[in-house]
Order: structure tokens, then sequence, then C-alpha cells
């Protein structure tokens, strides 16, 4: 799975920037605080780094790591996120480095709501803005670390001030034109308030993809805990335990999954090839069945064939210590 909604746009970060004014039509904070959260939340120590010019994105990224329990500083995070070129840096750019220290990029629903739970919970929220308009747009990366319903300010750590107190109905029209892109980051094992499935799995599948295996399997057992009656985590181990050699334990991840999710042709397969390996071939061909009828003129149908092929050979006997089902 890749992350979705990553703008392939250049954030210039001018450290003057226009800031287009807000009509009042009544306090942005209080409706949404009324509906659970604290009146007031401000992450103090959250760690500050002063950005350069133009280098907002090495700044705000360091922030967060840093928060996150990275020993890390703006400055050398600077060679793997800003583009000298362009002046700035890319969202990717942002989402990979996250990889690459071993954390877990988690966008954020787009709601103001989920902003307000993730600071709730103690994490600082890498957030995108878009501070001008015209030919001068204003890309600029900030770090939310608060807020405050009473007064309907937005605090962050942004640019060279530290605590920046920002009117929400003008931090949000920044951030709506921004398309609303946020970035928590994770350690791993670690769940986001209010975590939405889809994204967390999204994140902890971009850390396998890139080899990030150990940290992602972290991940993919959080998701275990939180999500016990989802499939697809367990099928996600199972991978990762193939991956590494452990047929026995991709074998119980595959089973998990294909018990969670009955009609789940991937994890039938999966256990099917792994089963034809252990020498349990009674119980593969009888999964790898299952697995062609639910795969049949799909996207899985190739792959099931191919393994359904693997066990059409003769086989006398079962290996020993196989599954009973």
């Amino acid at each position: 799975m890749t992350v979705p909604g990553l703008v392939r746009a250049v954030l210039l970060c001018g450290a003057a920037l226009a800031v287009a004014g807000c009509a009042s039509h009544g306090p942005v904070l209080e409706p949404i605080v009324a509906a659970g959260h604290p009146e007031r939340v401000e992450l103090e120590a959250t760690p500050f780094f002063p950005q350069e010019q133009y280098q907002c994105g090495p700044a705000a990224l360091a922030t967060v790591l840093a928060a996150a329990a990275v020993e890390v500083t703006a400055e050398s995070l600077v060679p793997e996120v800003y583009l000298p070129g362009r002046q700035g840096s890319l969202q990717p750019e942002l989402v990979a480095t996250t990889r690459r220290h071993e954390r877990v990029p988690y966008i954020l629903p787009p709601t103001v709501d989920a902003l307000l739970a993730t600071l709730d919970g103690g994490l600082p929220v890498l957030v995108l803005q878009k501070l001008g308009a015209g030919p001068f747009p204003g890309w600029h990366y900030a770090v939310v670390i608060g807020y405050d319903a009473a007064r309907d300010q937005i605090v962050l750590r942004s640019g060279t001030e530290r605590r920046r107190e920002m009117p929400a109905r003008q931090f949000l029209a920044s951030w709506d034109r921004a398309d609303r892109w946020a970035l928590a980051i994770l350690q791993p094992g670690v769940l986001p308030p209010a975590a939405d499935f889809t994204r967390y799995m999204e994140a902890a599948a971009g850390l396998e993809a890139v080899g990030r295996r150990d940290t992602a399997a972290l991940a993919y057992e959080a998701a275990v805990r939180q999500w016990p009656t989802e499939a697809l985590p367990q099928l996600a181990l199972g991978n990762l335990a193939y991956a590494r050699g452990d047929l026995a334990a991709a074998e119980r991840g595959f089973r998990a999954a294909a018990r969670l999710d009955p009609r789940d042709a991937a994890a039938r397969n999966n256990r099917a090839e792994v089963l034809r390996q252990l020498g349990c071939v009674t119980l593969a061909r009888r999964e790898i069945e299952a697995a062609r009828a639910l795969a049949a003129g799909g996207p899985l149908a190739a792959a099931v064939e191919a393994t359904a092929g693997k066990l059409a050979a003769p086989s006398d006997r079962d290996a020993a210590g196989c599954p009973a089902d």
C-alpha cells in the first residue's frame, strides 16, 4: 500500500508571507471542543528548531522527529529533504526521511477533530499551510503544538517563532488551501489517538515497502492489538515472517487472517504455499481450492493458479506436525 494524497508541490517557506484576512463567522474551536476535547492543550516540551531561509521543511520535520525521541537537528536533515534548486522541500521526502529514522509517518484525516485529538494525545502535528495567494503562494511547513478554545487560537512552532499564536479561522483557511495535509510521527508500536485503520496500515506498509521490516512488524503488531477482528494486520505479519524464512510463524499469521476473513483469497493462497513448503500437502490443497473459488476472474487469479500448479504433483503423505485445519 502507499500513502495517499501526497501533493508533489514545491514548498518555498518564505520568511515574510502575506496572510489573507478572514471574515469573522463565530468561533471555530468551541463547537468542536464541546464534542469532547479539553478546552486548552499546549505541548510546551515540544522541541524548537528555528528555520534558516527557505528551510521550514527540515526545521519542522526535526521538531516532530525530536518529539518522537529521534536525535536529530534541522541541519542534519537538510541533505535529506531540502532541494536547493527549488529552495524548498516536498512532502514525500518528509515521509521518506521519517521512515529512514525508523518512525511511522501517519497522515492524519483532514479534519480539525483529528488534529485536536492528536494534540490531546500528546503528539505535535506537522502541517502544510498556504499563507499567500496568486504569484506568491507562501507554502509553509509548521508544527501545531496546541490550541486554546476560549481564545479561538492555534499555537504553532513556526519559522523563527518558538510560539506563534494564530487565530483558528486564519489557520484553518491556510490549512484548507494546502488540502489539510498533516503528519504525526509515531514511535514503532505506538498508535495515534483516534487511529484510522486504513491510514495506519498504509503508514506501516510504507515502512515494509522500503525494507524497514522490524519497524513495520512493531506497527503491525500494534494494529493486531488495536483491531483484533481485522485480517489485514495478521496477513501482513505472515508476509514479514515468510520474508525472514520463518515458515511456522508465517503459517500462523496466514491462518489467523483466513479465520478472521474466510473470503480473503490472498491469505488462503499464501497459507497454501507455506503449507506446501512445510510438507502439509493435504491441507495446502484444501486451502488453494478455497482460494481458487474466491479469486476466480480477479486480479489474484494468476497467482493462485501458480500456487495450485505447485500442488498438482503427487504426494504420498504429509509431514509430521501439520496443523489440524
